[in-house]
């Protein structure tokens, strides 16, 4: 049976060529670097109840678990990628003021 590949995957086949090794020592790293990357640990934090309660509202109108919520938002605040929606309005009006 001849299976066959959609755009996507000729794609990957036309361009096989193009990739190259890379070291035992490098790909070693970049495996590391993946695990890493993947790895999760449980923790346990207190947090009000009235607080909770909202976050499992938004989580639910945002369409994920709310612990997915929360790890999302950590992960975004950590990687400086937390915006504060207030402040860019703010600032929004500042510039269009000076124009």
């Amino acid at each position: 049976m001849k299976t066959k590949l959609d755009a996507y995957e000729r794609q990957i086949e036309r361009s096989a060529g193009q990739f190259r090794p890379v070291s035992k020592k490098k790909a070693q790293r970049i495996e590391g670097i993946l695990q890493r990357a993947k790895k999760s640990r449980n923790i346990n934090i207190r947090i009000a109840e009235s607080d909770l309660i909202r976050l499992k509202q938004r989580s639910q109108a945002e369409g994920l678990p709310y612990q997915t919520l929360i790890a999302s938002v950590l992960h975004k605040y950590l990687s400086n990628r937390l915006v504060d929606e207030e402040a860019i309005r703010k600032s929004v009006k500042l510039l269009q003021a000076n124009q």
